[in-house]
């Protein structure tokens, strides 16, 4: 198998592919049907010819860029494991930090919580795992995206404390009579601007689902209609914990502070500013 591994690794770094090693190795452990630290438990075990095609299948389509976890069906988030698929965005370590806002915010046990673009329903996963009391109303506007989260609540046993919506924004949730009553917003909104998409790595521009990367010409835009639209269902002080770009900061505090009031904006691990948190006003 190690001879496998690394023929595997010499084709994906030909490709061009970062992290060609760990990439090999993951994809024989998932045409294996084992988890990857078993790989070096036994280097000289032979594989099938079944799983070497499988294998190479595996190797040509990360080769041709598709991302490592669609291939794999794979992603962790907050150390719980998602399934994604293209359907979904990949769930990325600087969107844990709505979860950590969100936690160091919570000041009730049984707080009602809006996701807003749930795509993988990662964030709705992680606020009712780590919050047993929490209610969360997940929406989305992808029925496919739906299914994947609906299919990974369940796989964490959460399923009866999130309830799922088709639709835009906020617009579902106004409709569910909540209107005044949700504790927090948390949403990962397509910021990304149309021109900016060329300059991202294939995996991403080429790959993963457009409408949750970029609202198009105007890269702001989602977050525009958060801003007029988040307060009518927040409750007085309640909270809008959203993920923005780089160098969208200063925007997006004058954007949000129109209707809100912006206490924080946290940098991700790389100090790019990339939570901003907004109170709704006390009236």
């Amino acid at each position: 198998m190690a001879s496998l591994a690394r023929q595997g690794s010499a084709v994906l770094r030909a490709s061009g592919v970062p992290s060609a090693e760990r990439d090999a190795e993951v994809l024989l452990a998932h045409a294996l049907g084992e988890e990857p630290a078993r790989l070096h438990a036994r280097p000289d075990a032979a594989v099938t010819e079944e799983v070497e095609a499988r294998f190479r299948e595996l190797l040509a389509r990360r080769g041709a860029r598709v991302p490592l976890q669609y291939l794999t069906g794979i992603q962790e988030f907050w150390s719980l494991r998602f399934r994604v698929t293209p359907a979904v965005l990949i769930p990325r370590p600087e969107t844990e930090g709505l979860v950590e806002a969100f936690l160091r915010l919570l000041d009730r046990p049984e707080p009602l919580v809006a996701d807003v673009g749930t795509g993988s329903g990662c964030l709705a996963v992680a606020v009712v795992h780590e919050v047993p009391g929490a209610t969360v109303h997940a929406v989305d506007d992808s029925e496919e995206a739906l299914a994947v989260a609906r299919e990974n609540a369940i796989a964490h046993g959460v399923e009866g404390r999130i309830v799922f919506h088709r639709g835009d924004l906020v617009g579902p949730l106004l409709t569910a009579g909540l209107p005044g009553r949700v504790d927090a917003i948390l949403s990962n909104p397509p910021y990304v601007g149309e021109e900016e998409m060329t300059t991202l790595e294939p995996e991403v521009a080429l790959h993963e689902p457009r409408r949750a990367l970029t609202p198009g010409r105007d890269a702001l835009l989602i977050h525009r209609r958060l801003a007029r639209e988040a307060a009518s269902i927040l409750k007085p002080g309640g909270h809008l914990i959203v993920e923005i770009g780089a160098g969208q900061e200063g925007s997006l505090r004058a954007l949000y502070a129109g209707g809100l009031e912006v206490i924080e904006v946290r940098p991700d691990l790389a100090g790019i500013p990339r939570v901003l948190v907004a109170r709704a006003i006390l009236r």
